[in-house]
Formats: structure tokens, sequence, C-alpha cells
């Protein structure tokens, strides 16, 4: 992967599975420090950008590293805006640092954004859902730097949903913000840095200075258990939410409530019917059992929203019309199954850490 540059620390912790003892990028700052000291820097980071239990802003500006400017993602820089809402330009009231928002009209870095920046550090905290926008913020960031000519460097983090691949996958006419990469299912068990890698080497606009480098885990598979230190959003507050989210958030696209305003969200569902899934074992893949259910308790004619979100979320027109006329899962499956396959194939030369389930 020519342009990639993958910081390792004598090849250590490439191995093993492990449940604890995982070193995210952030923490490896005897690896990264060298590559920006010097340099005029600007963070993509949020609540989720922690280095042990201190925000890596603040880290870094307490050891003196030159902060030029905070990107921003949706949920704001100290990820307490609500989904969706608009989260606007300021200034960071603990170390005075300007901040730039990417979620709202602006959401890739404009030319003048990046003017006088030397390097872009991205920090973030994904969950693994293709609808989970701070992925879209890494696609728009990754284009805007390789466009001005500014390096970027993606310290990794581990994705709870890392384990498995699986759901419908992208079609080109329904992509947007909440799906940006054609090809890419559901959950694509990827972290950050590995899809990364893959927007990489995708890239058709690179000017000279540009180039990529990931400061991968430690000690971590993609069968790692892994417990998020802090919520990554407002809504997706504990384990059994972020393992529920990829089945559950399609109903976003649909009137069905799925617990936004309520002590758990992602964890209940309802209109006058409803369901109760805080303690409900949750398997490893994208399970239409929920969608299925709600809409045999619903009025099909007032199911789905007529804005056609739930097409965006999906990523095709297929599945409202599979699931409306009834069509089993194996069919529902089946139907995208190819394409998944293919992705899965593709998705393996981007890999950095062991995936030991080879089916994915």
């Amino acid at each position: 992967m020519a342009g990639i540059i993958l910081c390792l620390l004598n090849g250590k912790g490439l191995g093993a599975q492990t449940t604890g003892g995982i070193v995210v990028g952030a923490e490896r700052m005897d690896v990264y420090l060298p590559l920006v000291q010097g340099h005029a820097v600007s963070v993509v980071a949020n609540h989720t950008s922690l280095v042990g239990t201190r925000h890596l802003v603040d880290t870094l500006t307490s050891i003196g590293c030159n902060l030029h400017s905070i990107f921003c993602p949706e949920h704001g820089f100290r990820g307490t805006a609500a989904a969706g809402a608009h989260i606007a330009n300021g200034r960071d009231e603990r170390t005075g640092l300007p901040i730039v928002s990417l979620y709202g009209k602006n959401k890739k870095p404009t030319a003048e954004q990046l003017q006088g920046i030397d390097i872009v550090i991205f920090d973030l905290q994904d969950v693994g859902c293709r609808f989970y926008t701070y992925i879209s913020t890494l696609h728009y960031v990754m284009e805007a730097c390789a466009e001005e000519g500014v390096p970027l460097m993606v310290l990794d983090r581990p994705n709870p949903n890392g384990h498995y691949v699986d759901g419908p996958v992208m079609e080109q006419e329904y992509t947007s913000f909440v799906g940006m990469k054609a090809g890419l299912p559901v959950v694509y068990g990827m972290t950050m840095g590995e899809y990364a890698q893959m927007i990489d080497s995708e890239l058709t606009h690179r000017k000279e200075g540009y180039h990529l480098t990931v400061i991968p885990l430690l000690n971590y598979t993609h069968d790692s258990i892994y417990q998020l230190p802090v919520p990554p959003s407002p809504n997706l507050r504990t384990a059994q939410a972020v393992a529920l989210y990829p089945s559950l958030c399609l109903f976003e696209g649909t009137t069905i409530s799925v617990g936004r305003g309520t002590p758990y969200p992602f964890e209940v569902i309802g209109n006058d019917y409803k369901m109760d899934l805080r303690t409900v074992p949750v398997a490893a893949r994208f399970d239409l059992h929920y969608l299925r259910e709600m809409l045999a308790h619903s009025e099909k004619d007032n199911f789905f929203l007529k804005n056609n979100f739930f097409e965006k979320l999906a990523g095709n027109g297929q599945l409202r019309k599979q699931l409306l006329e009834g069509e089993g899962d194996e069919a529902i499956r089946a139907s995208w199954q190819p394409q998944l396959d293919a992705f899965k194939q593709y998705r393996k030369r981007f890999l950095l850490y062991p995936d030991a389930t080879q089916a994915n």
C-alpha cells in the first residue's frame, strides 16, 4: 500500500487474543510524538479521544505540542450534542484552541481551514457500523488532506463490533453522509486504522506531501473483548446498546421509537407494541428479527418514513420491499450475499490485526 506509513514498536502485541491490556494508539506516545514534534498539528477529536483518562488535546497541550486547531464531528468536541444537532464553530474554553465543526454544512475541511497545518491527527472511537458518521468524517478528512498535501495520522482504537461482517451492502445510488462508501456492508469488521487504509487506497486526488500514518493498537485482535471507556455518543450508553445498534439503527427510518428520550436508548424499541432488549443475548450478525417483529405489530402503510431515510440506512431500495412482501430471512440475506462475500475478500487486504474467524 504505497504512501502508507505503519508505525510499529518492534512488532509487539500483534498476536494473542486478549480481553484486557489493549493499548490504544493515542497511548503510544513514544511512537508518534517524535513524528509531530516541531510541527503545527490539528486534531480531529471528541470526548472519546482519551490518553488514559485524560483528553488527547489536554495531554498534547500539557507537553508543549504545537496544536493549531481542533476539528470535531457529530455530537461536538465534548460529545454532548444530540444526533443530527447542528454543531457550531467555536473555541475550546480549556485550551483556547479554535474548534472547527465538521458536522452541518461544512463536513469536509476546506483548503483555508487546513492552511498552516503540517499534520492532522485523527482520533475518534468508532462502533463499526456504516451509518455511524465518524467514519464519514474520516472519509472527508482524508480526501481534504490528500487534496491539500497535508499528512494524516490515525491513532487507532478497537472496534466493539469488529468480530463480524454482515448486513446489506451500500449501493452507489443511496450513498450519503450516513453511508458514503459504495460496497460497504452495515457491519464492516474493521478498526478506524484499517478502514483508513482502505480509503487511502481508493483516493484519486493526491497532492505531494500527503501520506497516511496509522499508529496501531497493541494486544488486540478482532475477537478481543473491549469495554468502551466512555459512551461514544449520547445515545449509545452501554455495551448492550452498542451491540444492538447495527440491527436497530434502521428503525430511525421508520415511525418506531428506538428509546431516545428514555434511560435506555437503543435497548428498547416500540410504539404501542414494545420490546425490551436490555438483557437479550445479541448474536454476531445483522439481525432482521427486530424489524420483522415490529412490522408485524404495526400498520404497514405507516411503518416507514416517507423521506426514504430507511433506504439510506439500508443502503438499497430493496430491503423495504422485501420486508413488506414478507420475504424470509434466508431469501433476504441471499440477496446481499454476493456483494458481502466480495467485500470480505477485499477487506482482508487492509487488516492490521489477527482475524480468527477466517470466514469474515
